[in-house]
């Protein structure tokens, strides 16, 4: 993949960024329900700033399989202050959504990216706000709500599949007007995909690369990690006992080049990029044709 990417609008660092996950929700899949209340929810996204999240990204609305939708006031309720605390602080803050005037709130409350599941699909209002505000914006991978049907797509080249869904929508939202040099794509791990489609992504995010945006990698604690690192009689893991695994994808998505990736557990990630970081500038700094003590 090409570099890490420039984002208009947002910060620049010279390695793939940390977004740390602040999920103001009673029933996320890994977290839900511990960070519920608006002043634990500051406290935990200022934890995370100081354990080297670049980005704290905060959403009210769990988008696991199955998850209920929570209405529009409640949604604010729980977004809103906790943008506006940290915000305040100076942190970097995204707001994960797929409302738009939840997306609307928070930026005048300081947040500075917006992060839709849905790539601005849920909401026809999403993009204008948007673009109105000038934000930068994530466009996901996404095949609708995970609930039937959609918890598991079908996919007869997933790689092929995911770059030109994601081309057509990054061409609705510039046409919506947002502007190109703002929009952040991601593949959409776990959603709407099996373990094997995640993995297929992973090992081939340069294909991400031909849509010339930079990538942000969510798969934080996800299914498709405890399938891997399920013991002998299949059981996967708890969510929170896949951090380890979490910041090995960090790590080699930092050195495919990703712009961002999403975390719950920032220490391991932000160590896993700044080790990436290091073995990228060796690689530089002794000349990309060196093969002496190559493995």
């Amino acid at each position: 993949m090409r570099g890490h990417g420039r984002v208009a609008g947002l910060p620049e660092w010279d390695r793939c960024a940390v977004m740390g996950v602040v999920n103001v929700t009673p029933d996320s899949f890994s977290d839900g329900g511990r960070f519920f209340d608006a002043t634990t929810a500051v406290k935990h996204g200022l934890d995370l700033v100081a354990q080297g999240a670049d980005l704290v990204d905060v959403g009210g609305e769990s988008t696991r399989p199955g998850a209920a939708r929570v209405d529009e006031a409640e949604e604010l309720r729980r977004v809103v202050p906790v943008v506006r605390g940290l915000a305040s602080e100076g942190v970097a803050v995204s707001v994960d959504t797929m409302r738009a005037s939840v997306a609307e709130r928070a930026l005048a409350e300081g947040a500075l990216l917006v992060n839709d599941v849905s790539g601005g699909l849920a909401d026809p209002a999403m993009i204008p706000v948007v673009a109105e505000a000038a934000a930068p914006f994530v466009v996901m991978h996404w095949r609708g709500f995970l609930e039937g049907p959609n918890v598991r797509g079908v996919y007869a080249d997933v790689v092929s599949e995911v770059v030109t869904e994601l081309r057509a929508r990054i061409d609705a939202v510039v046409d919506g007007g947002v502007r190109a040099d703002r929009i952040v794509i991601d593949p959409g791990l776990g959603f709407s995909k099996d373990a094997e489609h995640d993995l297929t992504l992973l090992a081939h995010l340069d294909r991400l690369a031909d849509l010339d945006r930079p990538v942000l990698v969510a798969a934080s604690r996800k299914r498709f990690l405890g399938r891997v690192l399920a013991s002998p009689d299949g059981a996967p893991p708890p969510a929170r006992e896949r951090d380890a695994a979490t910041a090995a994808v960090s790590a080699i998505a930092a050195h495919q080049g990703a712009w961002a990736v999403r975390v719950h557990e920032v220490r391991p990630t932000a160590d896993a990029v700044r080790v990436a970081r290091a073995v990228a500038g060796a690689r530089t700094a002794t000349g990309a044709g060196t093969t002496e003590g190559a493995l």
